[in-house]
């Protein structure tokens, strides 16, 4: 969601061209598969966002029909590689850093930082106790805003970049697949821990109302130390070194390379987080409609959905892999597809002001499951309208507010 991205070419002359030219080049050349990737990741995050009012009652599990499971997981299964996509295209752009981490810092906080306490601040006021929405900012996101997690996890990679840059400079082909391979690893735990609780997992709540699950610890992890030994190469840090790796060593493969190597990854990735999903919820029920559960119900159904577990992360390989062989920047790439590129961190973050307003109606409207209006199709249409409807909404709004003078990239990036 990084407004900055500069062609390869661009950066393998910069050493050659003088310091005017070189930013001549800058403003003028863009990764254009990047964009694309912007724009589907930013539409996969309304996707995700619109299938939860199918599977959810607030954060508790309500399953109203099999019409409902059958569209909201597959639809929101197919999504879930949305927020891997945007951490992948900030490492590709980013990574390493080709300047100064103070210059770096200095413009993160500008794009990322003041926009994110600015809609933090929009949201605390806008639902529920603002006194006490506004202090617990102190220490997390609001509930009510809980995709503003992304931020928190983007920074924590931001602090890295500067930190790893001199090894991602140098680091060979062979060692940074060792690397992947660790992490890749890493993508199993979250299955590990599901089989070793065997779903019987505690939740501490706190208080703003997120959850955290009690793990079954692993390899170290006890109650004295929670950093066991693939902590510190788990999570997104791995989709950082993907991008990495798809910068420096990735080259332009045929197109039937392609297919071969992408189609299997997103195929099977899919069924790990489809089948995992959907095989929990008929076992609350025995097959049941609806199907109720509380809390734990719900995190516990959606294991395979984490961004650090194995089918998100073979998805998100198999897309960016595809997504990179997008050439296309012609009349709508320009006219459409930049704006919207640009616009993305701002639509990111006001999306939920609209998105549940939107899927009020749509529901209301149509009605749900298979006695909605459109019958067995009813599901599948209502989420993805509502996604569609409030992603052309909020790029607007955010087009509109990126280009008010001086004060634009503080509210939306």
């Amino acid at each position: 969601m990084e407004k900055t991205s500069y062609s390869r070419t661009e950066i393998s002359n910069d050493v050659l061209m003088p310091k005017a030219e070189q930013q001549n080049n800058r403003c003028m050349e863009r990764e254009v598969w990047v964009d694309w990737l912007r724009v589907l990741a930013c539409l996969l995050v309304m996707v995700v966002h619109s299938s939860e009012p199918f599977y959810l009652d607030g954060y508790d599990t309500l399953i109203p029909t099999d019409a409902d499971l059958i569209w909201a997981s597959a639809i929101d299964s197919a999504s879930r590689m949305s927020v891997p996509l945007f951490v992948i295209a900030s490492s590709y752009l980013l990574f390493p850093l080709r300047y100064s981490s103070g210059e770096f810092f200095k413009r993160r906080t500008v794009r990322i930082l003041i926009p994110f306490v600015i809609w933090s601040v929009v949201y605390a006021v806008s639902y529920g106790d603002p006194v006490v929405n506004l202090s617990s900012l102190l220490l997390n996101f609001n509930f009510t805003a809980s995709h503003l997690w992304f931020v928190y996890m983007l920074a924590g990679i931001y602090i890295l970049m500067p930190m790893l840059s001199p090894w991602a400079k140098d680091v060979s082909k062979k060692e940074l697949k060792v690397y992947l391979a660790i992490w890749l690893l890493t993508t199993i735990l979250p299955l590990i821990r599901d089989m070793m609780t065997l779903g019987n997992v505690s939740y501490i709540i706190g208080p703003t109302f997120i959850p955290r699950q009690a793990d079954y610890p692993l390899w170290g992890e006890c109650s004295w130390n929670p950093n066991g030994t693939f902590y510190y190469i788990s999570g997104c840090i791995g989709y950082l070194l993907a991008g990495l790796y798809f910068r420096r060593f990735v080259a332009d493969m045929c197109r039937k390379k392609v297919l071969i190597v992408s189609l299997p990854l997103l195929f099977i990735g899919f069924a790990i987080i489809e089948g995992g999903f959907v095989m929990k919820a008929l076992s609350m029920s025995n097959g049941v409609f609806p199907i109720h559960g509380n809390w734990a119900n719900t995190i516990w159904m959606e294991t395979t959905w984490h961004n650090e577990s194995l089918g998100v992360a073979l998805m998100t390989l198999g897309a960016v892999a595809l997504l990179k062989k997008i050439k296309a920047d012609g009349m709508i790439y320009q006219r459409l597809i930049v704006p919207i590129s640009k616009a993305s961190y701002g639509m990111y973050l006001m999306h939920l002001m609209l998105l549940p307003v939107v899927s009020n109606i749509l529901r209301q409207v149509l009605g749900i499951g298979t006695d909605g209006l459109l019958g067995f199709m009813s599901t599948p249409t209502i989420i993805l309208a509502t996604a569609v409807i409030t992603f052309v909404l909020t790029a607007f709004v955010s087009v509109i507010i990126q280009h008010i003078p001086k004060i634009g990239k503080y509210i939306v990036g």
